[in-house]
């Protein structure tokens, strides 16, 4: 795109933020002389773009009402967070409209976009697992996350610059198997060369990453989110709690998620084992299960469940105030 072409564009995406512009204000943003921007509205005008000439004291140039102008410009992770919210929303069931209307939304912003970026995202969208509505932003760095699912996707290895969460930065080279969303952050699982082991990274946590030449193979039956959600459940904490519940396996996941427990079933009991930074959380989840329980320890954890059957007998037993 020559520079002309580039500063009429850029003067079209001015005027689409709404609002008169004086022709010195956009002359200085666009770094032209007043001559030229006068010349580039005219190129808009042989565009049919309906631009307004308003006269007077604070004259100037402004977009008829209303107006929406095509060519939507984004930049990579302005073309992420569109694909992304309306992917996620559907999935998470917060766009109420018909799928037929999302898919088609989604549709026309993929038309519009560069080729490079949209095949990027398509390697995203095909690529990326979704274990659960996302509670906050996933944030992300656009090129990292773009690098490692096209990677994934076309199963080339990946070289890394990564820090970990005590801090301790590390390069090494990757076999992506998955990207997965879970609660507002992204991961990338898979083989890990310095490790030797299958793996899981918070991408937010990648410096850097460059596909390489290598290819591998996937494992049969491998799934990344589950390996996300078991990964997440036996990192490292505070406490390890274990417990056998007279209940179910899909009774006792109701309340306890993958990313939260892993389970071990020996009719009629199941076994939950929890890594936690605090017990606080836990007495309420296996109040709400209503079975019979084992605490194996922590010893910590007994305490407080005592205690949060002594303020429910309390509260069953207090007098109704007036």
């Amino acid at each position: 795109m020559t520079r002309p072409i580039a500063r009429v564009l850029a003067l079209l995406e001015i005027l689409q933020r709404g609002g008169t512009r004086t022709v010195a204000e956009l002359a200085e943003r666009l770094d032209v002389d007043e001559r030229t921007v006068r010349r580039y509205v005219e190129h808009l005008l042989d565009l049919d773009v309906p631009v307004r000439s308003v006269r007077g004291r604070y004259g100037g140039y402004r977009l008829s009402p209303g107006y929406r102008m095509p060519p939507l410009m984004l930049s990579d992770e302005e073309a992420l967070a569109v694909q992304l919210g309306l992917v996620a929303g559907r999935r998470a069931g917060l766009i109420t409209t018909s799928a037929a209307a999302a898919e088609s939304a989604a549709a026309k912003v993929r038309r519009v976009l560069p080729e490079a970026v949209g095949r990027r995202l398509d390697a995203l969208l095909e690529i990326a697992d979704f274990t659960a509505p996302a509670r906050s932003a996933l944030t992300a760095e656009a090129e990292v996350l773009l690098t490692v699912a096209e990677a994934a996707r076309d199963r080339r290895q990946v070289e890394l610059a990564y820090t970990a969460g005590h801090g301790g930065a590390s390069e090494r080279v990757v076999h992506p198997y998955g990207v997965v969303a879970h609660s507002g952050r992204w991961y990338l699982t898979g083989f890990d060369s310095a490790s030797g082991q299958v793996r899981t990274f918070r991408v937010d946590r990648i410096k850097t990453a460059e596909a390489g030449a290598g290819t591998f193979d996937v494992p049969a039956g491998f799934d990344p989110a589950q390996h996300v959600l078991t990964a997440i459940a036996e990192a490292p904490h505070r406490h390890e709690v274990s417990v056998r519940i007279r209940s179910t396996p899909e009774h006792v996941r109701s309340v306890f998620p993958p990313s939260i427990a892993t389970l071990d079933e020996d009719a009629p009991w199941v076994r939950a084992r929890i890594r936690a930074q605090r017990l606080d959380w836990i007495p309420p989840l296996l109040a709400a299960l209503d079975r019979p329980f084992v605490l194996e320890r922590p010893e910590a954890l007994r305490d407080l469940v005592r205690a949060l059957a002594g303020r429910l007998a309390g509260h069953a037993d207090a007098c109704q105030e007036d």
